[in-house]
């Protein structure tokens, strides 16, 4: 700039031809043509690798149940509050039992009139008073009193609501003195001592979890982070595998079960799953290293002469300030590190050479 002034200063006063602007212009441009950034050169890294992948989840409990009136009729108590923990066998809900106590007692008394028609038809026989077929026929009338005895109890019996397992009584859907009927839904109970995480994952995953549980290789490590993005303090496991395929999203869902001591999770929560896979022997260069052009990353390769070639890479896996590719490069490759964008497919450039270690060391950029 200062070059410009001193031409337009001695113009003004004459002193300066017009063909002396030109040479001073044609100087600096030469100038800024001499200045150029130092080209960064190393090379790609084989080492193994820890891939980490997301999956967005959704949090269901181990068990999860609507709890029912298996018999109509008011609801006389309600020892139970939403929310609360109960253990299996404790009174949740108790029904007005009095028809059912009735309909009980009739059917004991009926049980005692068989019993004691049996008992004289076969004293009767003794006395040959009677046929075997009559003692048989008491028999039978017993049987079936007896029956309709065990029956009326199940139906009294069914008017206590108990807990089937351990576990959190959900919303109250009646009140105590609601007249209900048979099959209401009165709460819902969960199992909340261990949760099962389902997320879907596409089939290149599938195939390689296989892959790797038939090699006898340990199952996946996972972790699960939560809303509000701490990572829950339990270990999970795959589980399960759902038979098939979405034909629509190409995807096939896992089950993943995660330990729930502190009863933190309950039923419904969504969550992220991170799946954590070894990579042995994976390529792995800086993020910086690469350009994109459409849909498509490439580098710089720079061959024995110092010229550089454009070359498509596929990354495998993103992580940080690296990426895990896929093809035919290798450690003995040099990359143009530092400088791309200011090199051209073909060019011939000095560099300076820094070793792999050293770059992964310092790496906190993201790719240019």
């Amino acid at each position: 700039m200062k070059h410009y002034l001193y031409v337009a200063a001695a113009l003004a006063l004459g002193a300066l031809p017009f063909s002396g602007c030109e040479e001073l212009e044609a100087q600096h441009t030469e100038e800024e043509h001499e200045v150029h950034h130092t080209i960064v050169v190393t090379s790609p890294v084989v080492k193994e690798v820890t891939a980490t992948t997301p999956y967005v989840c959704q949090i269901h409990s181990c068990r999860h149940i609507d709890i029912r009136a298996l018999e109509g009729g008011y609801l006389e108590d309600i020892p139970v509050k939403e929310g609360q923990t109960v253990k299996k066998g404790d009174l949740m809900f108790k029904i007005l039992g009095t028809i059912y106590q009735a309909t009980l007692q009739s059917e004991i008394a009926e049980a005692k009139i068989a019993q004691i028609e049996l008992t004289n038809s076969q004293k009767l026989f003794k006395q040959n008073m009677v046929s075997d077929q009559d003692v048989a026929l008491a028999e039978a009338k017993l049987a079936k009193a007896q029956a309709q005895v065990d029956q009326a109890q199940a139906e009294y019996n069914f008017t206590s609501v108990t807990a089937p397992f351990d576990g959190i009584i959900d919303r109250l859907h009646e009140q105590q003195g609601s007249l209900i009927d048979e099959g209401a839904i009165l709460t819902t109970l969960s199992d909340n001592s261990t949760m099962w995480v389902y997320f879907n994952v596409p089939e290149a995953l599938y195939l390689e979890y296989q892959t790797q549980l038939t090699q006898g290789e340990q199952d996946l490590d996972l972790d699960l982070v939560l809303a509000n993005g701490a990572t829950f303090n339990q270990e999970g496991k795959i589980a399960a595998i759902e038979a098939d395929f979405n034909p629509e999203t190409g995807n096939i869902a896992f089950r993943a079960d995660f330990p729930n001591p502190n009863r933190l999770l309950r039923h419904g929560q969504t969550g992220v799953v991170l799946i954590h896979r070894k990579l042995k022997g994976a390529v792995v260069i800086p993020q910086r290293a690469t350009y994109e052009i459409l849909d498509k990353r490439f580098i710089f390769l720079v061959d024995d002469d110092g010229k550089v070639h454009q070359h498509e890479i596929k990354v495998l896996h993103e992580m940080d300030d690296i990426y895990v590719i896929g093809g035919d490069i290798s450690g003995d490759d040099k990359i143009v590190l530092e400088g791309v964008r200011q090199v051209r497919d073909g060019e011939e450039v000095e560099y300076e050479y820094v070793e792999p270690s050293e770059v992964l060391s310092h790496l906190k950029f993201e790719a240019e």
